[in-house]
């Protein structure tokens, strides 16, 4: 048997499912409430029948699979290996490639040295009076944070770790590996020393390495070093902190990002649970990649200076290709959160929910640099601002900016579009291809919920069949979606109840289709087939009004830079477009 299939029946997704979500049984279901969104009614459906589980009110569903790497932020392979561990086929799964035999040793191996390594620093700080003193004294930690968060000390001499290491039987050859022997020293001398040590931990609190920060006033060192890059840890990927605020994010439904570690711990033991920080202000797409499993509300709280500007013009052409909405929290007369929540924690907390959306927050502090009213002012200000507008993904929001711009410097429209022209050829046309929900904004999300609730009435009610023949296979977004619409279009009079087998061999996904049975169950098979074919028509419009509006989104951005030949295939590409249309709203 398939490993894969294996976990799938060791485990019962009623079982898994309830360790997150409160669960009541509602006959051969159970539902309980959305973690995905804040809500008073049971929205949330698991199927032990069929192994699936549905959210109604977010349009998310699956298999064991998809609830953990929902759930806990992970791919499909963390996702595999954390149920495999949960039902002791870890060792089975290692089996089935060389390969990842070989790198699964080494990792566990690194997992163990690096955890062996914090509960030696940690007990090196429990017994060091300078460590001590900083931590409760100086940054006002208290013991329960200290204990959460697994602080450390590194003592200053050059083996004291390696040589507790080896008589554990480690290799040097895994400690260097681990990134815990300054690869700076012919000697082999340790990593950490003379510095107070804070464990960095993935997703589920595994260490993978740490960051250190000296305890004196020296000026001729780095104040903070950080573990190199090594197999377990990188750090344009590592998300300090988001295995102790991911609930947090999750429940709240946004995400605060820090500059620096200690502000995250400050923040956390103040009671803001759901604050993270990347490596500094070097945030790149796979740090928001990995909250958006989360929330797609993303609030930066960085400083001002040159190095937080660059970081803000980077995360928002980011956060546009991502659909992630990226805001600004501004830390007023005080130098860093930490410093913000010492004098208030209300003030932090304040500071927080009078966040601004990033780009008005962007001009905004480019008006106190540049002096607009003069042509110099004018040219620099629409050098910063133009590059990042004629990037962002939604061409309303991109409109509206470029309005905004021309607005503040009084010059005319023309004049911006004229000098736009020099970015255009940077911006990548959107393409409608495969859509991972989890990567989608609210209104693509309830448009998919559409196309589910079409497929799942043309798929089981066989009647409702003639509502596809004006539409085209370009309509839908998901792939399971496309080939069920391919299938039923080549054989309108597919039996599902007696060839729902068959239906793997037309690539369609199995949890898909019990994701659109749990569908009709749960919305359609109590009502006539005169409702049916109501609700059917009004979906297929819906459908088809989305479609021809995103056709026009991209047909209007290929406009800006088309020749004359090609503005009369575009337009009479629109015209066709609206035909389609009203034929769907005649028909």
């Amino acid at each position: 048997m398939d490993i894969i299939e294996e976990i799938k029946q060791r485990i019962n997704i009623e079982d898994l499912v309830g360790e997150y979500i409160h669960l009541t049984r509602a006959g051969r279901n159970w539902r309980g409430l959305s973690p995905f969104n804040n809500e008073k009614t049971p929205s949330f459906i698991v199927s032990p029948e069929k192994q699936i589980w549905h959210d109604f009110s977010s349009g998310k569903g699956g298999n064991i699979y998809s609830f953990i790497m929902e759930m806990e932020g992970l791919d499909f392979k963390e996702a595999l290996r954390l149920l495999a561990s949960r039902v002791g086929l870890e060792a089975e799964l290692n089996k089935n490639s060389s390969k990842v035999k070989t790198n699964d040793i080494n990792k566990e191996r690194l997992y163990e040295v690096l955890e062996l390594s914090t509960k030696f620093y940690q007990v090196q700080f429990k017994n060091n009076k300078i460590a001590l003193e900083y931590i409760f004294n100086n940054r006002k930690f208290s013991k329960k944070t200290a204990v959460e968060w697994k602080f450390g000390y590194s003592p200053n001499s050059g083996h004291a770790l390696q040589d507790f290491l080896t008589k554990k039987n480690f290799s040097l050859n895994e400690i260097k590996l681990a990134g815990l022997i300054s690869s700076n020293s012919r000697t082999n001398n340790d990593m950490f020393r003379g510095r107070l040590i804070i464990p960095l931990q993935d997703q589920q609190g595994k260490v993978i390495g740490f960051t250190a920060r000296i305890l004196d006033n020296q000026t001729n060192i780095a104040k903070y070093i950080n573990t190199p890059q090594t197999v377990l840890y990188d750090k344009s990927r590592h998300v300090f902190g988001l295995n102790l605020a991911k609930e947090t994010i999750r429940k709240l439904n946004y995400a605060v990002i820090v500059e620096g570690n200690l502000d995250v711990i400050s923040s956390h033991q103040s009671g803001v649970t759901n604050v993270v920080a990347t490596a500094g202000t070097a945030i790149t797409s796979y740090h928001l990649k990995i909250l958006a499993r989360f929330t797609s509300d993303i609030r930066l709280a960085f400083d001002s200076d040159k190095a937080g500007l660059e970081a803000t013009e980077r995360a928002i052409i980011l956060a546009s290709k991502l659909n992630i909405n990226l805001s600004i929290i501004s830390i007023n007369d005080s130098k860093d959160p930490d410093d913000l929540i010492k004098k208030d924690p209300g003030l932090w907390v304040k500071a927080i929910e009078n966040h601004q959306y990033a780009l008005d927050w962007l001009i905004s502090r480019y008006l106190t640099v540049y002096d607009i009213k003069s042509a110099e002012g004018k040219k620099k200000f629409t050098d910063k601002m133009l590059p990042i507008v004629n990037k962002l993904q939604d061409e309303v929001e991109k409109e509206f900016y470029l309005n905004k711009v021309s607005d503040i410097i009084e010059i005319d429209r023309n004049a911006i579009n004229k000098k736009s022209q020099n970015y255009l050829s940077e911006v990548v046309a959107l393409k409608r291809s495969k859509v991972n929900i989890n990567s989608l904004n609210k209104s693509n999300q309830e448009f998919l919920k559409v196309e589910d609730k079409f497929i799942c009435l043309v798929l089981l009610r066989p009647t409702l069949r003639e509502l596809l023949k004006p539409l085209k296979k370009s309509v839908f977004i998901q792939e399971d979606s496309i080939n069920i619409y391919s299938l039923l279009s080549k054989t309108p009079d597919f039996d599902f109840n007696k060839s729902k087998a068959k239906l793997t061999e037309f690539n369609i996904s199995t949890d898909y289709v019990k994701i659109i049975v749990l569908l009709y169950e749960e919305l359609y098979q109590k009502l006539d087939l005169d409702s049916l074919y109501y609700e059917a028509s009004f979906l297929r419009l819906r459908l088809v009004d989305n479609y021809v509006k995103s056709q026009k989104d991209d047909i209007q951005e290929k406009l800006l830079l088309a020749n004359d030949t090609e503005v009369e295939a575009l337009l009479k590409n629109v015209n066709n477009l609206n035909t389609f249309l009203n034929k769907i709203k005649r028909s």
